[in-house]
């Protein structure tokens, strides 16, 4: 949920969660933004390639887990019309409704992804697009960890972030203020690999969203998979 976009970044498809601390809760930004999110990030021809991989690895009917769903497009919208069954999890109530209304043939489920209880090897796939940058890098890590687990042996991961080194940042983002925590590309990728999953291919972009406030953001997009004969890492 992307996601500084704010100092300038900070989003998710709509982030999910965040510490305590946070000045200002990842529900609250993205009850503000509702459907404008979608608007300004529609454009994303790197996310709609990155569908696109993920899609041609799928098996029919495969069970999908969309952290951070946002409104339900595109990420849940393209695999549920591929006959996928789709969950969505997103902390906004604003943005669930919305796609419970625009994906009807998805699933959608308003919490915080760190209180979703997931069971081990229960998912064939796991979408994780710019959800995580407001929790802080120990938190990312550990649901990094968890998501890998959630998935069979052999399943796919996709994990999208803006790549900058920021420990605790402030900005405003989409004319929302907002604290945001990310890795540089190499220590994000090495973080994706200590939980036990094989990068398969990285794709780095920058991208432009269409909003008078928004300014050119990196993107780092992860193919990744859940060895088959490999345990993840708990």
């Amino acid at each position: 949920m992307p996601r500084c976009r704010a100092v300038t970044v900070a989003r998710g498809g709509s982030i999910v969660g965040g510490d305590a601390d946070q000045h200002r809760p990842a529900a609250a930004v993205f009850d503000a933004l509702g459907a404008r999110y979608e608007e300004a990030f529609a454009g994303s021809a790197a996310h709609a390639a990155s569908l696109e991989r993920l899609l041609a690895r799928l098996a029919p009917g495969s069970r999908v887990l969309d952290v951070g769903s946002g409104t339900g497009r595109p990420t849940a919208a393209a695999l549920a019309a591929a006959g996928h069954d789709v969950l969505g999890v997103d902390v906004s109530p604003v943005m669930v409704g919305l796609a419970a209304r625009r994906v009807p043939g998805a699933s959608f489920r308003c919490a915080d992804i760190r209180a979703v209880p997931l069971d081990d090897d229960s998912f064939d796939a796991v979408c994780a697009y710019f959800s995580l940058l407001q929790m802080s890098r120990k938190e990312q890590s550990g649901l990094v960890r968890r998501l890998a687990r959630a998935l069979r042996p052999g399943g796919a991961m996709v994990l999208a972030t803006v790549p900058l080194d920021l420990e605790d940042a402030e900005g405003v983002f989409m004319g929302q203020p907002v604290r945001v925590r990310s890795f540089s590309t190499g220590a994000f990728t090495a973080m994706v690999e200590e939980a036990g999953l094989t990068v398969l291919s990285a794709d780095s972009q920058v991208f432009t969203p269409a909003h008078p406030e928004a300014m050119p953001e990196p993107q780092l997009f992860l193919d990744c998979e859940r060895p088959a004969e490999v345990p993840v890492r708990s």
